[in-house]
């Protein structure tokens, strides 16, 4: 390489530099500056009516799998409630992500196959929940699923049943709510994934005599394979930390772990707990990612 291509690819450089300055300035004191106080916040002392004391703990971090007895300071004991509601979010942010799977391949596939004109007019119709806000939505789904709502007179005038069916208020109504509100974030990964998939080889695989199960197990689904974890790390990571959704449908009872966070800059005062359980579902939401972009890596790789 000459010295003027030396000089040219230099310039380069620093012009990349210059322009991404803007953003990489926002990032620092917008997301990173205040992600470094929730940090330290997790390693202090919680102050006696909020707020913290500026000692160094570590039981911020200890109190996330362990409680000290009362009666008996210095005496710890898994913290079950705390692990119980790990549990909840996880298992019904996994049953979110499945679900929107299940539903969101054969609708998104739909779409992917229409003429461009009704794909578009499809498109636009799948687009529509984002112009409402989120609380409207989740709102609602409360008047459809609650005891007097819309599905249960539905089906007591049809004499299917004699009295509501309990829902709301149950991690059921959590999982259909948060399903509902996250299924576009599914679908439309999906369509990007299937619209740039070659027909062609549907009749390739038929020519060969694969059946349709085979077809979809061994072609389509790991052509489609970035799609699906791009929609996949879209539902799963909004929903572990969900926390209107959880609020209005599980009211209060069925506490997920956003929920659980805000409980404890708020009523509970603890601070230094608050800040750490922020920061190990940061950790979470990361290995999630790092999942991701191995697996489109990959796929990059391999062509």
């Amino acid at each position: 390489m000459s010295a003027a291509e030396d000089r040219q690819t230099a310039a380069s450089v620093r012009s990349a530099w210059a322009l991404s300055a803007p953003a990489l300035l926002v990032l620092v004191f917008a997301a990173s500056g205040p992600l470094l106080v929730v940090l330290i916040y997790s390693f202090l002392t919680p102050g006696k009516y909020g707020n913290v004391e500026w000692i160094f703990s570590l039981n911020g971090w200890r109190q996330i799998l362990w409680s000290e007895d009362i009666f008996s300071p210095g005496t710890y004991a898994l913290a079950d409630a705390h692990l119980t509601i790990f549990w909840r979010s996880v298992k019904l942010s996994l049953a979110t992500t499945a679900i929107t799977f299940a539903v969101g391949f054969p609708t998104a596939w739909f779409i992917a196959t229409r003429p461009p004109k009704a794909r578009a007019l499809w498109l636009f119709l799948i687009t529509i929940p984002f112009w409402t806000n989120l609380l409207i939505r989740t709102a609602a789904i409360n008047e459809v699923i609650r005891n007097e709502g819309l599905l249960n007179t539905v089906l007591i005038n049809l004499g299917l049943i004699s009295e509501p069916i309990r829902i709301i208020y149950t991690d059921t109504a959590v999982f259909i709510g948060m399903a509902y509100v996250y299924l576009p974030l599914m679908v439309l990964p999906l369509f990007a994934a299937i619209d740039r998939f070659d027909m062609k080889l549907l009749e390739a695989g038929y020519d060969l005599y694969a059946s349709r199960w085979r077809l979809l197990r061994r072609v389509i689904l790991p052509i489609v394979r970035p799609g699906i974890v791009a929609g996949s790390i879209l539902v799963f990571v909004p929903s572990l930390g969900a926390y209107v959704t959880p609020r209005i449908l599980g009211g209060g009872k069925n506490m997920m772990i956003g929920n659980f966070i805000e409980l404890q800059f708020g009523q509970g005062r603890n601070w230094p707990l608050g800040a750490a359980l922020s920061m190990a579902l940061m950790a979470v939401v990361m290995v999630a990612l790092l999942v991701y972009v191995r697996a489109t890596t990959r796929e990059t790789a391999h062509g």
